[in-house]
């Protein structure tokens, strides 16, 4: 059975609209707290289409998702949270919480229990076939599903973007397309820093900003121009490839401690379970000699169990149909391997 949305705290009377608190008559200031990969971006930017304000901009490299250690608010602030774990931010939610703020949290990750609090609103679905972005675009009513398709693309989810979009008309071309902004986008969340990003997160996102539509976005930016040549390069580099070892079942790969492999593991990853559906995958990247960055993708045929996988692991976390370990200790190498093909056996 397909989890369903979770839904806490605070209902009406919150006019999400006006950033009025309707019980004390006061404007809140929004601070917009947003994983920066493809979903966290394309999440937000819904949003905020919808319900244009200024807002202080949270994020980080996809991997960075304890991100509201960084949020200090007070009872002024509303908070708005996309794609990122809740049971990976829970103390710092719940701290957040303590000082009056309100929260709104968007996300499909792992989130464990939810905390009961009239501030918070959680819209959470933890469904292998949804993404933040499908989520905010139910919330919204569709409204500016261009984008939600765009995101849930980037975050891998073809057949679901595809079933967003059917009856829009949309040609085959222009479904391509969003496929092809949607991965452009994801692809530069990914490295270890920012140093490693064709653009920082929060930039690359005030660059779409300005775009209703996701074919200006792309027609006309000289931004996106940049995004799409390094995501080619650097997709070309990882194609040369060969795995450390596979089967039908498994397939395990070795990326080195290169700026252009740390930032295409991630949608190298996504390619690969596109092309052999029915294997689970692997990509262990190298930083330095002490540790690895992996990444799993489930089998597109069968999404279950990265998230179980990898969280076996110290800095692991993630998603059913995908999921990753920050800092895997090269010592553990073997383990994780076992681990890996005992799973997906």
């Amino acid at each position: 059975m397909k989890a369903q949305p979770i839904y806490a705290g605070r209902q009406a009377p919150f006019f999400y609209n006006s950033g009025i608190d309707c019980r004390q008559g006061i404007k809140l200031s929004q601070i917009d707290v947003f994983n920066g990969d493809a979903d966290g971006i394309c999440a937000l930017h819904q949003l905020r289409l919808a319900n244009p304000c200024e807002s202080e901009l949270v994020t980080g490299v996809k991997r960075d998702i304890q991100l509201l250690s960084q949020v200090t608010p007070n009872e002024s602030n509303k908070v708005t949270v996309l794609d990122i774990s809740l049971d990976k931010n829970r103390s710092d939610l719940e701290r957040i919480l303590k000082t009056g703020a309100q929260v709104d949290y968007f996300d499909h990750h792992f989130a464990g229990a939810i905390p009961v609090s009239p501030l918070l609103t959680a819209h959470i679905n933890t469904s292998a076939e949804i993404c933040t972005s499908l989520i905010v675009n139910s919330h919204l009513n569709s409204a500016h599903i261009l984008w939600a398709i765009t995101g849930a693309f980037g975050d891998n989810l073809h057949q679901a973007a595809t079933e967003a979009a059917s009856g829009l008309g949309l040609s085959a071309e222009e479904l391509a397309a969003l496929r092809h902004l949607g991965e452009c986008i994801n692809y530069n969340g990914y490295g270890m820093t920012l140093d490693d990003l064709h653009f920082r997160p929060d930039d690359l996102y005030r660059h779409i900003r300005p775009h209703a539509n996701p074919f200006s976005f792309m027609h006309e930016s000289l931004h996106f121009r940049k995004l799409a040549d390094g995501y080619a390069e650097d997709m070309a580099q990882a194609r040369d490839l060969e795995p450390l070892t596979h089967n039908s079942h498994v397939a395990v790969y070795i990326l080195p401690d290169q700026s252009w492999a740390k930032r295409v593991a991630g949608v190298f990853g996504n390619e690969l379970a596109r092309d052999y559906p029915d294997r689970a995958h692997a990509l262990l990247t190298t930083t330095g000699e002490e540790f690895y960055r992996v990444s799993v993708r489930a089998p597109l045929t069968n999404k279950e169990h990265a998230d179980t996988l990898c969280m076996q692991f110290a800095t692991g976390g993630g998603r059913k149909g995908a999921a990753g370990i920050n800092e895997l200790p090269v010592t553990m190498f073997e383990a994780f391997i076992e681990a890996f093909e005992n799973i997906y056996q």
